[in-house]
């Protein structure tokens, strides 16, 4: 660092105090500060390589978002006892850091950048993303790395008509609103939530509340940075004069002389079709100038070549959008590829459905299954399961690419986190519909906004697998092309209008209002007002999306599929979890097997049976209602004799449950031996005549049978006494 000299500052946002602090720990960073939240504490280090990457037209950003289970007083699970592979969380957080931080560096800057942020403590109140933002916008601004332009973060709460700032872990369950937003001074560079179908206004508001407290912390950052005196890299990464004239020589070459074919390519319908005849106007081109080069240019580069061409087709095509309002594939501003929807289109999995939109194809397919599907999650905060996760997959083939299939990318991992916060807010009840639910989303073929595609098959997934979801949902991504004070806003973007755009924006949700929004930019920023405009043009977008989806299905099926397994929820007492299980849970074990089901016994007393036929579900709880109903005097119960013995019998009246029939309780009559009026095995009913305080149970058989008059029962004594001749 160019001053290793302690300084601190805070600042006080909503509630809570934000504490940063330089100088006194990871001194051989180019920027390092420790920022504290409550108890909650970040470590973020900025480092720059010295030289510049080769060969790259890319800015080569490297974010870790590193969780330190310590931090929370834990020790990681596993056999080596270490932090691992990072969570999906932490890679969320990674990129949450990286997007908002990548457009704010120089073009030209292509040295290698890594910026760790090490969660050291951890609260369970004061969420640690948020100060990493905060923290990484600090190092790099404190540092002598060229970043010039500070950013913050704040994350938003909407709770009973109150917008909360900042709000702590506990306050989010309760919130109907999970917004981050980051900006620079005065604009909004990212967006990244989930709601519970607010309108866009509230969505509005939120993000104008959080500018306010954007611009004091940007505030409080200048201010530090003044106090430290940073000395700033002198732009070293900007190419040589020689490289700047080469490039301006060539770029006004093929400006003349390769436009009108540009042109022609850019307005070829199909993907594919456009893509093959850019490369062969690129191929034209190399080779025309690679020859000249030879003779007249010996010090020309292939890659300037192609950084040329590729500024001549995005001059081209935002040219084309801006000033004559033309769109590549001829659509209006905000309209809408052509939208195709099936259902059912697989016959053995529990609901499935394929949404097409232009280029872009989502298969999406449900499985029901139960709780011990649930998928477990160990993190800094309790170790936690959920019910409803959603998984995404972009295979090469979706975009004609060939590349080895490995782990699950940033990106992909990124797709589902949105697609499944857009669907989580409609999700039942588990007291409703105690399925665990997995969506997974194959991505068939990709042209612009694939995550959103996954949005609204899922919604077609759920529905045709019976899942009781409360609303349909949809979602559409928008682009921006904004050159000085004018811009276009693009309904449904295209890919190649995404890559050579300044905006991704994406907002799912129902016809009541959003479930989900993210927003990344390639510019400093947006304004408020072009926000309202594009939140405008999001919802009539999505409104005629669930119009298309709803022509072919709009609410769930009311039967599940035959394929999806039986469950059956109960509710017992929780002091008789034990009496369920029984000694190194013997009992759960008989009754598993005893009925072929799949039981689940959570600490609430809810047990969730799960089974291929209700039958062994009704033996599974004719079983476990045995073990903890509460036999009570007075009560009649079909019993089976287990046990015979001198002075009566063993009967037992439910499942492991037995009594004493005493022999003095059998008949009305006497009775010299057990085995003259009942035997082993038989079936009667009996009634409850006593409980102890041990639970020891007395029954009478013969309360249930008709006392008899005196002359029968004379007649019978007077039999029973007559002498024998034997």
């Amino acid at each position: 660092m160019t001053n290793s000299v302690t300084r601190k500052t805070e600042i006080k946002i909503g509630e809570k105090t934000i504490k940063i602090e330089t100088g006194k720990l990871a001194k051989q960073a180019n920027g390092s500060v420790m920022l504290t939240c409550g108890e909650t504490v970040v470590l973020v280090t900025a480092v720059a390589s010295k030289e510049p990457r080769e060969g790259i037209d890319f800015f080569p950003l490297l974010v870790d978002y590193e969780e330190k289970f310590y931090a929370a007083g834990k020790i990681p699970g596993g056999f080596f006892k270490r932090e691992g592979r990072p969570s999906e969380n932490a890679i969320l957080t990674s990129r949450l850091i990286d997007r908002p931080l990548r457009p704010l560096f120089p073009e030209e800057y292509y040295n290698d950048v890594q910026i760790i942020s090490s969660v050291l403590s951890y609260d369970q109140a004061n969420l640690p993303d948020i100060i990493s933002i905060i923290g990484a916008s600090c190092a790099l601004y404190i540092s002598d790395i060229p970043f010039n332009r500070p950013v913050a973060a704040v994350r938003m709460g909407y709770l009973n008509g109150d917008y909360l700032i900042n709000p702590s872990v506990e306050e989010l369950k309760e919130c109907q609103l999970d917004l981050i937003v980051a900006g620079t001074k005065d604009s909004v560079i990212m967006l990244e939530g989930e709601a519970k179908e607010l309108s866009e206004e509230d969505i509005l508001t939120a993000i104008e509340k959080a500018q306010v407290e954007i611009d004091k912390i940007i505030d409080m950052q200048i201010q530090f940075a003044r106090e430290i005196q940073p000395d700033k890299i002198e732009q070293p990464w900007q190419p040589d004069q020689l490289k700047l004239q080469e490039k301006e020589k060539y770029y006004q070459l093929m400006k003349r002389d390769y436009s009108d074919q540009i042109e022609t390519a850019l307005s070829v319908l199909d993907k594919k079709e456009r893509e093959d005849y850019l490369e062969k106007i690129s191929d034209e081109i190399i080779s025309r100038f690679e020859n000249e080069r030879k003779e007249t240019d010996p010090g020309l580069k292939v890659s300037w070549i192609t950084e040329v061409y590729d500024s001549l087709c995005k001059e081209l095509i935002r040219k084309m959008i801006i000033e004559q309002e033309i769109r590549i594939d001829h659509r209006k501003m905000d309209e809408i590829r052509p939208i195709e929807c099936e259902i059912g289109i697989l016959p053995r999995v529990h609901g499935s459905a394929l949404f097409t939109r232009g280029q872009t194809q989502a298969l999406v397919i449900t499985t029901l299954g139960s709780v011990r599907d649930e998928q477990s999650i160990d993190t800094l905060e309790e170790d936690t399961s959920r019910k409803f996760y959603l998984h995404y997959n972009f295979p090469p083939f979706s975009v004609g690419d060939v590349k080895p299939r490995r782990a699950q990318s940033r990106r992909e991992i990124g797709h589902g986190a949105l697609a499944e916060k857009a669907i989580k807010a409609l999700i039942p009840e588990e007291t409703d519909f105690p399925y665990t639910i997995r969506v997974v989303s194959e991505i068939l073929e990709s042209n612009g906004s694939s995550s959103m595609a996954t949005v609204c098959g899922t919604s077609m997934s759920l529905m045709d697998a019976g899942v009781p979801i409360k609303k349909p949902i949809a979602g559409v991504a928008l682009g921006l092309v904004k050159e000085k004070d004018k811009y276009k806003i693009l309904t449904d973007i295209l890919g190649i209008e995404d890559h050579y755009g300044d905006m991704d924006f994406k907002a799912a949700g129902t016809v009541d209002g959003i479930t989900a929004i993210q927003m990344d930019l390639k510019i400093d920023g947006v304004s408020i007002d072009i926000l309202r405009d594009i939140l405008e043009k999001s919802k009539k977008g999505r409104n005629y999306i669930l119009d298309k989806m709803n022509s072919v299905i709009a609410t769930p099926k009311e039967a599940l599929s035959d394929y999806v397994p039986k469950m059956f929820i109960m509710k017992i007492n929780q002091d008789k979890i034990g009496s369920v299980i029984g000694p190194s849970g013997r009992n759960i074990k008989k009754i598993i097997e005893e009925s072929d089901t799949c039981i689940d016994i959570k600490d609430n007393g809810e047990i969730f049976i799960t089974a291929d036929s209700i039958e062994k579900i009704d033996k599974a709880k004719y079983l476990i209602e045995g073990l903890v109903k509460e036999v009570k005097a007075g009560e009649i119960y079909n019993g089976k004799v287990k046990r015979i013995t001198k002075y009566g019998a063993f009967v037992e009246i439910l499942p492991g449950v037995e009594g004493l029939l005493h022999i003095s309780n059998l008949s009305h009559y006497h009775v010299d031996k057990v085995e003259d009026v009942i035997k082993m095995d038989d079936e009667f009913q009996v009634k409850v005549i006593g409980v102890d305080q041990q639970g020891k149970i007395d029954l009478s058989k013969k309360e249930l049978t008709p006392r008899p008059n005196r002359d029968q029962k004379d007649n019978n004594n007077r039999y029973r006494n007559r002498p024998s001749y034997k």
